[in-house]
């Protein structure tokens, strides 16, 4: 079972764990209110459409990421642009270059507590 909350995350010794093909995640950090992650995705991977009851924030580090909503609008997101997604919005992605994501989720999610 996961801790109730991580207060200290790094980026260089904590564990990747692979989210999909070509999407890797680390959870830095978590209580039960709020929760940020780092995700490393790969040209050419894609996360099929999926819903969550968590709201979703973040921002694109590095790379060039599409997020396809439930409407079929497309976010045409790059370096430095930032999203959000509130609770059940549906929404997928596909990756047209190497990718960073800093995200944050809220209330945090149980599945990502590793």
């Amino acid at each position: 079972m996961a801790a109730p909350n991580k207060h200290l995350g790094n980026l260089h010794s904590d564990p990747r764990v692979a989210r999909a093909a070509g999407i890797d995640r680390i959870t830095l950090t978590y209580d039960d209110d709020n929760m940020m992650c780092y995700f490393y995705l790969k040209k050419g991977a894609k996360l099929p459409m999926h819903t969550h009851p968590q709201s979703q924030n973040g921002i694109v580090m590095k790379g060039r990421i599409n997020f396809i909503k439930g409407d079929g609008k497309i976010l045409e997101l790059k370096q430095g642009d930032a999203y959000y997604f509130p609770p059940n919005d549906p929404h997928g992605s596909e990756m047209f270059e190497d990718t960073e994501l800093l995200e944050c989720f809220t209330p945090s999610r149980d599945d990502y507590k590793d």
